[in-house]
């Protein structure tokens, strides 16, 4: 037993040694910088939120009360009302889950005042999205247009871009904007007028885009959802143009697909996989995620974002996915290995009472200094992560004053900060699996890559649920017999109240 405990005590010397020397040093001093970094990014995508929130508390001191809508109340006035341009919504459906109901009435009743379609696209009739979407849908007959499209199978692309594409064939012949929407985006009621009017402003715009502001369920899973897409939004909070793009959110010019400009339809439709990379921040959506969210779902999520960087649709997409596969794995490990490094300096201290050779290693080594240093930059990261994230949520309270308050006392900071660490070690592990494999399932498709396209989709129908929303993919799923399709929406307005989840 002594034997043992001397020769851990050796290791743990010789460890704290090496993680002393100039190269070890090095890392711990860049993963500062990259802690530092994110929370000065943080920092000014914070400025900018702000000063949206500023301008919209000053139009309402001015008297526009309806400033959530517009900058100016005259612009609700009908005469400018009547003029503005026909907008088609599409938004490709799979699955239906706990947030879906909310989250397609945010969308149909937007407050734009112009001639607006929704097109929802299933992939057959037997998907659940399909009987729940035509429920509510009927229950607004009379005060919306729209229809849900059958898209049938995709051959060539990723199901997903097949429904667009698809709801593209189908809108309408006068539309002049066409707006790809997720099913789990929660829209605010001046979104489209929003969007439609920077983009008559600015006719040169190829696509507006937003950002999701993740709403953690609790699982450890959705936290690292949350922390991933953090880092990228620092690229959305620029106040006008960015080179960064959401699926989830994307207006375009319908002339665009109509007419294939610059290769937009069969970019995508021969062999595209994502919609965002392939075409690649005028707001925050709200995202909720899935209450039961497991780790499993979560890594299949992980899995997908990084087999993203496998598609390509040319040279300078190959080079430019390459670049950011590199820099995010070089990154990701330079930011977790000086936690690796400043735990072992921890044990020594620890450790060091009561053993000479862990004590002399101990005296000799700066261990201590650089885990402070480091301690410092994680508190100032974290703390710039939590404002960014109480700005993004006022925002979203303020252009959504009708909706359910988003809060943030229900955010675990302590597993946002696990979170940070597991999800910046899996990333390259999980880039490395997507470039060898190729291949991924998703929602029960498997896509198959060749040379950056599509080549084989297999229809496993094995998965039951979707990775992040937890929706049901399989089966007729409906509303409950015994109850109203009301108070079927007060169950789950119900659960959006919930104190543990979004409430103080």
């Amino acid at each position: 037993m002594a034997a043992m405990e001397a020769a851990a005590d050796a290791v743990l010397a010789a460890a704290s040694r090496a993680f002393c020397g100039p190269a070890a040093v090095f890392i711990q001093i860049q993963g500062c910088l990259i802690c530092l970094t994110l929370g000065l990014g943080w920092a000014v995508a914070a400025l900018v939120r702000k000063k949206e929130i500023r301008r919209m508390r000053c139009r309402i001191v001015d008297g526009n009360s309806f400033a959530f809508l517009c900058d100016d109340v005259n612009e609700l006035e009908h005469s400018v009302q009547e003029k503005l341009p026909r907008v088609s919504v599409i938004m490709p459906l799979k699955g239906f889950g706990e947030h879906n109901l909310q989250n397609w009435r945010t969308q149909i009743t937007s407050l734009y005042g112009g001639p607006l379609e929704f097109l929802f696209v299933v992939e057959s009739k037997d998907d659940p999205a399909y009987h729940a979407v035509s429920r509510l849908i009927a229950e607004y007959k009379d005060k919306l247009e729209a229809k849900v499209v059958v898209a049938g199978l995709s051959t060539t692309c990723s199901q997903k871009i097949h429904n667009q594409l698809i709801g593209v064939e189908k809108m309408h012949k006068d539309s002049k904007y066409v707006l790809f929407l997720d099913d789990d985006v929660r829209l605010h009621p001046g979104t489209i007028g929003a969007l439609t009017k920077e983009m008559e402003k600015n006719p040169e715009i190829f696509i507006q885009t937003g950002y999701p502001l993740d709403l953690p369920s609790g699982s450890l899973g959705s936290y690292c959802i949350y922390e991933y897409h953090m880092p990228c939004s620092i690229g959305f909070a620029t106040g006008g143009k960015t080179f960064f793009l959401w699926g989830g959110c994307m207006m375009m010019h319908a002339d665009d697909f109509r007419q294939d400009l610059y290769g937009v339809v069969s970019g995508l439709r021969d062999g595209g996989y994502s919609d965002d990379m392939t075409l690649a921040a005028i707001a925050v959506f709200p995202h909720p995620l899935s209450s039961d969210l497991s780790f499993s779902r979560y890594w299949n999520y992980l899995r997908k974002q990084t087999f993203v960087l496998e598609s390509y649709v040319s040279k300078v997409n190959w080079m430019m996915n390459r670049a950011l596969f590199a820099s995010h794995c070089y990154l990701s490990w330079g930011f977790v290995w000086p936690y690796i490094m400043a735990l072992v300096h921890v044990m020594v201290a620890l450790r060091a009472p009561y053993s000479e050779i862990v004590k002399d290693a101990s005296n000799s080594s700066c261990g201590l200094k650089l885990v402070c240093c480091l301690l410092i930059c994680t508190l100032t990261e974290l703390v710039s992560m939590w404002n960014l994230t109480k700005v993004e949520i006022q925002l979203c309270n303020m252009l959504s004053p009708e909706g359910p308050k988003v809060s943030l006392g229900s955010y675990n900071w302590g597993l946002v900060f696990i979170a940070v660490l597991v999800d910046n070690f899996l990333y390259p592990i999980s880039a490395f699996r997507s470039h060898f494999s190729q291949s991924i399932n998703w929602s029960g498709i498997r896509y198959h890559l060749k040379d950056g396209k599509i080549s084989k989709i297999e229809r496993e129908n094995k998965l039951k649920y979707t990775d992040l929303g937890g929706k049901h993919l399989y089966g007729k799923r409906t509303y409950p017999s015994k109850t109203s399709l009301l108070g079927y929406l007060s169950r789950t307005v119900a659960q959006w109240h919930q104190p543990k989840k979004y409430d103080v």
